[in-house]
């Protein structure tokens, strides 16, 4: 039985390694250009998600602040879901959707990117995000579960992953975050 499931889990992400990620290689450069053109002009890279999402945010916003593959200088990218102290204030005062967008409303600007993280659910603190971003003038890209109800305003780009098994999102948006920060840092430092 435990093979069983060992061996279901490898298909399914060779599927949407060797599938989606090999047919959405043209979005995943878009976004990467996305990316320099922020941080060429001053922006900042926001990460954010809830749950095991959030564990990711802060996971890539590391790679792009310390390193992915190089020793170089590093990039302005901050990961949302790191203020526990913050998350209790909001929710004491029934407010946790807007733990997000109260943060990124006070730091960003037109300059920056915000990455969401999203499995296969995007909740109303999630929806604030895209607002407040649009309101402040930055841009919003989602990576999350094909089956995610999108409501307005929409992000700038989505990236929809075929998959509405949490573990497979999981592994598939480490995998986009990381194959992204390799590129941005290709671009960037000539590797």
């Amino acid at each position: 039985m435990p093979e069983n499931k060992i061996t279901t889990a490898i298909e399914q992400q060779v599927a949407l390694a060797d599938g989606f990620l090999r047919q959405q290689q043209a979005l995943l450069h878009d976004i990467a250009a996305l990316l320099l053109d922020c941080f060429h002009s001053g922006g900042r890279l926001f990460i954010c998600g809830h749950g095991p999402f959030g564990a990711l945010a802060s996971l890539l916003g590391q790679a792009f602040l310390f390193r992915q593959t190089l020793e170089r200088p590093a990039l302005p990218a901050f990961a949302l879901s790191n203020d526990a102290g913050l998350a209790t204030f909001l929710a004491a005062e029934d407010q946790s959707d807007s733990y997000f967008s109260r943060q990124l409303r006070a730091l960003t600007t037109e300059r920056d990117v915000v990455l969401l993280l999203a499995g296969t659910y995007l909740g109303r603190a999630d929806q604030e995000v895209i607002a407040t971003v649009r309101q402040t003038g930055g841009r919003v890209v989602l990576i999350a579960s094909r089956q995610v109800e999108l409501g307005v305003p929409l992000p700038d780009i989505t990236l929809a992953i075929p998959s509405d098994s949490e573990p497979r999102l999981l592994e598939c948006t480490l995998t986009i975050g990381n194959l992204l920060c390799s590129l941005v840092e290709g671009d960037l430092f000539g590797i």
